[in-house]
């Protein structure tokens, strides 16, 4: 017998020790808590790292979601916890459907997918087929819900987790959206004169939102979920002085010139902390913060304790109309949103994930340092059917067509 051989059959051995179920709160919670913290020290190696808390619940990134599992690897007798996996599914527009004559009109189309996050395995135990095992019971999972495809997010520079999907997994390389983070300062950040902003009811946002992500891809069927979720801290809109008597909702026009977003409250579901740099860093980031704290007047870009937990708001729901104009009044708006964190005491930064090609992406202020030009999402087909796919029917293969919009509605819920 080979060397490869005898590896392969060992390596058998050890699988038929695995068993991969659904986690349990009661019994699972704390083994879970520990296998994470263990993942995230082997990610450290000496280096800065950004470390989650999840606050004593291991299912606070898909609790919100419509329908949601997380599933346990346990090895060998003492059934040890060594990997972790959650998913949720949801339906989402992913485009619009050709019309089929030149009077008829085009409509979104919808399809039901299942999001992929928060795969670990332990350090000790990788290699050994545990992350194929469980990305494929969550799949079966998915396909017994009716999602139509999977898809996950990771990091461009996560070759791991990109050559699992990709090569053992059969996905695709999807989409690239951009990520945006801006630090919460001590002081308040100036917001335009000239700009009107308004608070909208949530029965309004959902209107303008259907309307105006009709044909992007991505954009959540059950908004009007989110908006009235508890953390969900309203929408906002941004006018010009002197139009918004002229605007009357009722009508079911927008403004002529307008910018609106959501802001999402994250913060009360986990919590990040930046581990591992230098004392000089850490003095100097600290450093800034006292100072502007002192003289706010100089308006001093300083950074949030980041040393300790803290939390974060989700932009989403980005959308400007109405040319040049349009971008000032979302950087109002963004500035506003900034206001609002940093009366909240814990919250660190805002977060905004747009596409690589939405024109709002040029008009949130961020920190290049802190943001991800590239978010890499990868996607494949679950259902074995092929009429959603035909495209004389109007209906392009999703996977494999191009984007039908620059546009990425991106939920709050996915985080």
């Amino acid at each position: 017998m080979t060397k490869q051989s005898i590896k392969i059959a060992e390596q058998f051995l050890k699988m038929e020790e695995l068993r991969v179920r659904e986690y349990d709160k009661e019994r699972d919670r704390q083994a879970v808590e520990e296998m994470e913290k263990r993942c995230e020290l082997g990610l450290q190696a000496g280096k800065p790292s950004l470390c989650t808390d999840l606050m004593g619940d291991p299912t606070c990134r898909i609790r919100h979601s419509p329908s949601s599992l997380m599933l346990v690897a346990e090895y060998g007798e003492e059934k040890e916890i060594v990997g972790v996996i959650r998913g949720c599914i949801k339906t989402v527009t992913r485009g619009k459907k050709k019309p089929m004559s030149s009077s008829s009109n085009s409509f979104p189309i919808y399809a039901m997918v299942a999001y992929i996050l928060g795969l670990r395995v332990l350090p000790t135990h990788r290699r050994l087929g545990i992350g194929t095992r469980l990305v494929e019971k969550l799949e079966e999972w998915g396909k017994e819900e009716g999602a139509e495809y999977a898809y996950m997010a990771t990091e461009c520079t996560n070759e791991a987790s990109i050559n699992l999907f990709t090569l053992k997994c059969a996905y695709v390389k999807f989409r690239t959206p951009t990520i945006l983070v801006q630090p919460v300062h001590a002081h308040y950040k100036h917001i335009g004169s000239g700009i009107t902003i308004v608070q909208l009811a949530p029965q309004l946002t959902e209107s303008i939102y259907r309307r105006v992500f009709a044909n992007s891809e991505f954009f959540s069927k059950d908004i009007d979920v989110i908006l009235y979720n508890k953390l969900n801290l309203g929408t906002f809109m941004a006018l010009p002085k002197g139009t918004l008597h002229k605007w009357d909702p009722r009508s079911g026009h927008l403004p002529p010139c307008f910018a609106i977003l959501s802001v999402w409250n994250s913060k009360e579901v986990f919590k990040f902390q930046v581990k591992g740099v230098s004392v000089l860093k850490y003095a100097l980031c600290i450093g800034s913060r006292i100072l502007d704290a002192w003289m706010p007047w100089l308006r001093i870009p300083s950074i949030p304790d980041v040393f300790r937990p803290f939390g974060v708001y989700n932009l989403y729901g980005l959308h400007m109309e109405g040319g040049k104009g349009a971008s000032r009044l979302m950087k109002s708006l963004c500035a506003f949103a900034h206001n609002m964190a940093s009366d909240d005491a814990g919250c660190g930064a805002l977060v905004a994930e747009v596409g690589s090609m939405d024109p709002v992406r040029q008009a949130v202020p961020h920190w290049r340092r802190f943001s991800w030009a590239e978010d890499l999402w990868c996607m494949k087909k679950l259902s074995t059917t092929v009429e959603d796919d035909d495209e004389t029917c109007g209906v392009p293969n999703w996977i494999t067509s191009r984007p039908s919009s620059p546009v990425i509605f991106f939920d709050p819920r996915d985080f």
